[in-house]
């Protein structure tokens, strides 16, 4: 008689154990965030406005302090200026592949969980998102160290400029591992909607990188200056101080998703890196074919080196502007996809992509007919301004198409949908990169005739990045 008691009594209590289960499960469920109401309803113009100002006024501040360290270093002298030019390109690697390479690929799989309501995946994607993070930091960090003098030699580099060069290198190479860490965790709070505290945690950072930088690089009273290596050193600073900020935030959960403990699931991997790796591979290449052509310009001389590379520096200002613009259709696009919404997400894409047009095509047309105010804030020295005046009325005309091309290649990441962005980056390293090479060392093309080889490659880039607009199985066919 006890044993059927207590029998019935642990059916009653399994029951109501499942009944408080499911009730906190449900409650659970119920706390998860939604996304916000104007990215799969608002008008679509204002709401991308609106999700990308805080990504770029963070990047025109990041610029800004690129530019203010630039005319620093200018102040060291040419070598200084060829040696962060050869430099530059790798540094660029490493920021566009953590933000714009996998760092999409967090974003992308952060975005089609929330539009799909599954607030458990969104937090757990943050820990391989750290995960992921440390591994590149590391890889980053011995190929700056070990490959770097290889690579800048072959970049033309030598004498004082490759020593500058080997400097700088070894001393961004320490903010290797942070600068991994703060750029995949923004992503991962940009997938979610939340734009904000990224924005916030780097823009703060950046204010104070600006006076850190000279006092580094030149010293004052008793603190010595460290020259080229100085900023270097405020760069890993800065990462250092945006990485503990951003960790802390999101074991608080501030950020409205949650790094906690847990175990690295191969799903959630293949989730980022289905998008990550070909992402990656597109910021590879990009780099890639700005090292082929940076090397390419070494051929004509270490002043038309320096040149390309102040000229080639306002690539780099178009690139935060549109990367903002171009993370705000990712995050859009990926939500809208996840709540079954392809047509909206296609008019998404399509709204982002003229703005991006308009807006880099205004600035390129300014440099083109005004060259000297952007290469002036740099250098008068006559070699040096010729190379840039070179590269500027000529690329100027073609930023609009570049800008285009770039915020489509965002939209096809946010649909997991990389072919043609894929295609399209291929082409500028064929272009670009392979045939500039060949034209140079092989066909006797002086800078002129190279200057339209890169043209052309920012032309066909953008024409192959444009197919995903018209595939209707991106826009029709949710994750």
């Amino acid at each position: 008689m006890t044993s059927n008691v207590e029998i019935r009594s642990d059916m009653v209590s399994s029951k109501h154990n499942r009944s408080i289960s499911g009730s906190v499960t449900t409650a659970a469920r119920s706390t998860a965030r939604r996304p916000d109401p104007a990215i799969l309803d608002g008008p679509v113009l204002p709401m991308l406005l609106r999700l990308a100002a805080p990504t770029i006024l963070v990047m025109l501040a990041q610029t800004g302090v690129n530019v203010a360290e630039a005319f620093y270093v200018g102040l060291l002298g040419t070598p200084a200026m060829a040696g962060v030019a050869m430099v530059f390109p790798v540094f660029m690697l490493m920021t566009t592949m953590s933000a714009g390479g996998l760092g999409s690929g967090v974003a992308s799989a952060v975005a089609r969980a929330t539009g799909a309501g599954r607030q458990e995946d969104v937090d757990a994607l943050v820990l391989h998102a750290v995960a992921l993070a440390v591994l590149m930091g590391a890889v980053f960090t011995g190929a700056m160290i070990l490959g770097g003098p290889f690579l800048y030699r072959a970049m033309g580099g030598d004498g004082t400029a490759l020593q500058a060069a080997l400097r700088y290198s070894l001393a961004v190479s320490a903010g290797a591992l942070p600068l991994w860490v703060v750029n995949l965790l923004a992503g991962a709070l940009r997938g979610h909607g939340n734009v904000r505290l990224p924005a916030k945690v780097t823009l703060v950072g950046a204010l104070l990188l600006v006076p850190l930088s000279p006092l580094l690089i030149f010293g004052i009273g008793p603190l010595p200056g460290f020259g080229i290596a100085g900023a270097g050193i405020a760069f890993a600073l800065y990462y250092l101080g945006a990485a503990a900020v951003l960790l802390r935030a999101l074991l608080d959960g501030g950020g409205g998703i949650v790094l906690r403990r847990g175990r690295l699931s191969a799903r959630l991997f293949g989730d980022i890196l289905r998008v990550g790796i070909p992402a990656a591979y597109t910021t590879v290449a990009t780099n890639l074919t700005v090292i082929l052509v940076t090397a390419a310009f070494g051929h004509f001389g270490i002043a038309a080196l320096a040149g390309y590379g102040i000229a080639s520096r306002l690539d780099y200002v178009l690139i935060p502007l549109l990367f903002g613009l171009a993370s705000a259709v990712l995050t859009a696009v990926g939500i809208n996809l996840g709540a079954g919404r392809g047509g909206r997400a296609r008019r998404i894409a399509l709204t982002g992509a003229a703005t991006g047009f308009a807006a880099t095509q205004l600035i390129g047309l300014v440099v083109a007919v005004q060259p000297d105010w952007w290469l002036r804030l740099y250098t008068d020295d006559p070699a040096v301004l010729a190379a840039g005046w070179g590269y500027l009325r000529v690329i100027g005309f073609a930023y609009g198409i570049f800008g285009f091309g770039f915020v489509l290649s965002f939209a096809g990441q946010g649909a997991g949908r990389l072919l043609w962005p894929v295609c399209g980056v291929s082409s500028r390293l064929l272009i670009g990169a392979g045939f500039g090479w060949v034209a140079v060392r092989d066909l006797g093309v002086r800078m002129p005739g190279l200057v339209w080889v890169v043209a052309a490659s920012f032309a066909t880039y953008a024409a192959l990045n444009a197919i995903v607009l018209l595939q209707r199985t991106t826009w029709h066919r949710p994750d």
